[in-house]
């Protein structure tokens, strides 16, 4: 079973493998095939649901329901329960719980540097101006080689503040267009765990690049 000490910064169901069973014993069964663990950032609580700076657990929430088996590999699934800008207070000690090394996480969160919608796969870097991030990376060690998904959020309008920014929700057609990013956000998860990080970097970027000439960037 997990540890007391960490379940309490976990969402509800959000540790399981890409089998059906949401117990920490499938994990024990598939221990001879080293897991995934994907983490998505975000806010805690009703107040912050579909806004831009949970779309991280909204790629985890969409994984996660969208799977049965893939190819038997093994993914643990979490949302940090810590609020996201002291993030790394879970993910650090979940991630030394199961012994994983770094090349094996795998961070989704919300980008301001990437237009609304576009999604990019990348194995390593900093933290830029995310908070949540940051902690991450503390919490690492400061190591950070590890993978993430960037969640394009786009930037805030005019003068205004970012952090406001990302605890809005989308209009409609910014919420359409998360929403389709999410779905194709969870195709890219799989290929990560059954294809590797570097093949589904290589496929997925190379779709997502042009994404943002096909239609204007959004911002309510």
């Amino acid at each position: 079973m997990l540890s007391s000490r960490l379940t309490p910064f976990l969402a509800e169901c959000c540790i399981s493998s890409l089998r059906k069973s949401s117990s920490t014993s499938s994990f024990s069964s598939l221990s001879q095939i080293q897991p995934w663990l994907f983490i998505g950032l975000g806010n805690p609580g009703e107040k912050y649901q579909s806004t831009r700076h949970n779309v991280g657990f909204d790629m985890i929430d969409a994984f996660a329901q969208s799977q049965g088996v893939v190819d038997g590999v093994p993914v643990l699934l979490a949302k940090p329960q810590t609020y996201m800008n002291l993030s790394g207070e879970s993910v650090g000690p979940l991630a030394a719980y199961y012994k994983l090394p770094l090349n094996r996480v795998l961070v989704a969160y919300d980008d301001m540097d990437l237009p609304c919608g576009v999604l990019r796969l990348q194995p390593k870097g900093g933290f830029g101006r995310h908070s949540g991030l940051k902690s991450v990376i503390y919490h690492f060690r400061k190591n950070r080689e590890f993978c993430r998904l960037r969640i394009g959020i786009g930037r805030p309008p005019g003068q205004m503040d970012p952090k406001a920014f990302v605890l809005q929700k989308f209009n409609r057609t910014g919420r359409g267009r998360i929403d389709s990013a999410v779905k194709e956000g969870v195709d890219i998860l799989k290929m990560v765990a059954t294809k590797g990080l570097t093949e589904a970097a290589r496929l997925s970027n190379a779709d997502q690049k042009y994404k943002h000439l096909r239609s204007d960037d959004l911002q309510d």
